[in-house]
């Protein structure tokens, strides 16, 4: 069973939330915030980031094949993540 666009979105802004200073709120992340120029993710953040996609999707991620366009906004990632067809877990 897969999951929702809006429950993979709810999973990406609670992963991103948890590695952003001072944890954000989730509900303060919008839909078009530009992960790199918004909130200024430096390569650690990024990395935490992106494994803690891994783990809330029990996916692997193609390092090779994602794009730092991907990563320009929340509802763009949202849209990598969905078109690898994360199942419910």
């Amino acid at each position: 069973m897969s999951v929702t666009v809006d429950e993979i979105e709810l999973r990406i802004k609670d992963v991103l939330a948890g590695v952003l200073p001072d944890d954000a709120a989730r509900d303060a992340i919008g839909p078009d915030t530009d992960l790199i120029d918004e909130y200024g993710l430096d390569s650690l953040q990024v990395i935490s980031f992106l494994l803690g996609i891994e783990d809330a999707f029990d996916i692997e991620l193609d390092y090779e094949n994602l794009r730092l366009d991907d990563l320009r906004s929340v509802r763009q990632f949202v849209g990598y993540v969905a078109g690898l067809g994360v199942a419910a877990r």
